[in-house]
């Protein structure tokens, strides 16, 4: 009975989760109903090393909480009955023919070693939680690469049949892709060499679940008919120790003798993990030289940003922003236009799979406030669509090498219609221009008004030149940092 309903509530969190995950989009209004970071929002282990990181509390864990105390008092039924990832776990566990007996201790101290340096990290302004974080983990995949793969085949398919709907939806892209579903399905195909490889050795939150509990009060016991067969071991989920168990009911289950048992204020069987000294000092101080060192140099410095980094409109300033960023993929997820990308190098080490505009993918759209909706930790700020409008993300620059009238005497005003301030901020000077064979012609050349300009994209977007754009955008200007600003007050 305790596997069925186990299975079963599996089942409805992870439908509850992908149709999260699929009403994070737009439906042509301003506001989101459930957006999919209510997962995150109950995330400890994101709570507590952003806000260590940050060295700030932005609101009330309202549902980091119940989680917390229902650890304390169950132990990590969250693991086993209501993460997403260990669902897929679970699925993908199914083809593991490999019978591995249950190992003491094995590689547990693995993910409470990686718990402690990400947690000494943070304290030293480096926060990794999103890449190792199973939540952030399955939605930023998902985001990035799942979805987008099953929508481009479904688009390609239905337009090959010759129907319209799915067919006419543009096609998704995102640059790193390839490398994100990859990390996924290594992660996933670990299964195959054993059964939750991810959640015993190597999930951090677990690691943090498995500490908070220690003195749960739900407890298994063997009672003395048990035959040593050892059918439990083979498959249990977790572990025999008290911090591992997932409290799946797999074991009990198993057992032909009825000898398992699921009680509350027993004592447990079992053995504890021995994380030893000299791991957890490794851990420690690997958690204290990473961080600079990673600032080393002027690609790991957030301080030297790239003019091409755009951050999204309400982007907190960009050294607090990686301390916030947890490179969950929502805010892609999310844009309506496919403008925001996962960086790789361009915002640094530390700012890896971070969200950058693209224009040249997609622009800005200047109506648009969804990807401070979706955003858990407030790197990304919610802004009203007053305050989007006058919010300035970079400045649009001409290159008059590429730019038809300065450069061919060819007649364009695609970047001067396209604008969307109420007040152009590209604006046309009108000028005469003698051609070679004598011919005299009329051109419209375009000036961008830095003090209008917020750096939408939309005329990098739909630049005719192919290629690199005759006008693009730069990041000088923002209005996120006082001191990269394009023009210097007296």
């Amino acid at each position: 009975m305790l596997k069925k309903v186990r299975i079963t509530t599996q089942v409805v969190f992870f439908l509850l989760f992908l149709w999260l995950f699929w009403e994070t989009r737009s439906k042509g209004g301003d506001e989101l109903a459930y957006p999919v970071k209510i997962f995150l929002d109950a995330d400890p282990l994101i709570f507590i090393l952003t806000s260590l990181a940050s060295m700030r509390i932005d609101g009330f864990p309202y549902l980091v909480i119940p989680v917390i105390l229902l650890t304390l008092f169950l132990g990590r039924v969250f693991c086993g009955w209501v993460c997403p990832l260990g669902t897929l776990h679970n699925f993908v566990g199914i083809f593991n023919k490999i019978k591995v007996a249950y190992r003491p201790v094995g590689w547990y101290w693995l993910k409470y070693a990686l718990l402690f340096f990400l947690a000494v990290a943070a304290l030293f302004s480096l926060n990794l939680s999103g890449i190792f974080d199973p939540l952030s983990l399955i939605i930023r995949s998902f985001a990035v690469s799942i979805y987008p793969a099953l929508v481009n085949t479904m688009r390609s398919f239905f337009g090959s049949a010759g129907l319209g709907g799915v067919a006419s939806e543009p096609r998704l892209f995102f640059r790193e892709s390839v490398l994100i579903g990859a990390f996924f399905f290594l992660i996933l195909s670990l299964n195959l060499l054993e059964r939750r490889f991810w959640c015993r050795y190597l999930c951090p939150l677990g690691a943090l679940l498995g500490l908070l509990s220690r003195y749960s009060f739900l407890r298994r016991e063997i009672s003395e008919g048990c035959n040593a067969c050892g059918r439990c071991e083979v498959l249990c989920q977790g572990g025999r120790m008290k911090t591992e168990c997932l409290a799946c009911g797999d074991c009990d289950d198993a057992c032909a003798k009825r000898s398992i048992h699921f009680l509350f204020g027993r004592p447990v069987e079992g053995v504890e993990i021995d994380l030893g000294r000299r791991r957890i000092v490794g851990a420690v101080t690997a958690g204290i030289i990473v961080p600079p060192v990673l600032k080393l140099s002027p690609v790991g410095n957030p301080a030297s940003v790239d003019e091409r980094l755009i951050r999204p409109p309400g982007a907190l300033e960009e050294r607090e922003f990686v301390k916030r960023c947890i490179k969950c993929g929502e805010c892609m997820k999310v844009c309506i236009t496919n403008g925001l990308q996962p960086t790789f190098l361009e915002g640094g080490v530390v700012g890896i799979w971070t969200p950058i505009l693209v224009p040249r993918i997609g622009y800005c759209e200047y109506r648009c406030t969804l990807c401070g909706q979706v955003c858990p930790t407030g790197a990304i700020r919610r802004l009203n669509l007053e305050e989007k409008k006058r919010t300035k993300i970079g400045v649009a620059v001409i290159d008059r090498g590429k730019c038809l009238p300065y450069a061919y005497g060819i007649p364009c005003i695609v970047c001067e219609e396209v604008c969307p301030t109420p007040k152009k901020a590209i604006w046309l000077e009108v000028t005469e221009l003698n051609l070679r064979d004598g011919k005299k012609v009329i051109l419209k050349r375009p000036h961008v008004d830095p003090h209008l300009c917020v750096g939408c994209g939309i005329c990098e977007a739909k630049c005719p030149i192919l290629g690199s754009p005759a006008i693009y955008v730069i990041s000088t200007g923002e209005s996120r940092s006082k001191e990269r600003q394009f023009l210097l007050d007296s």
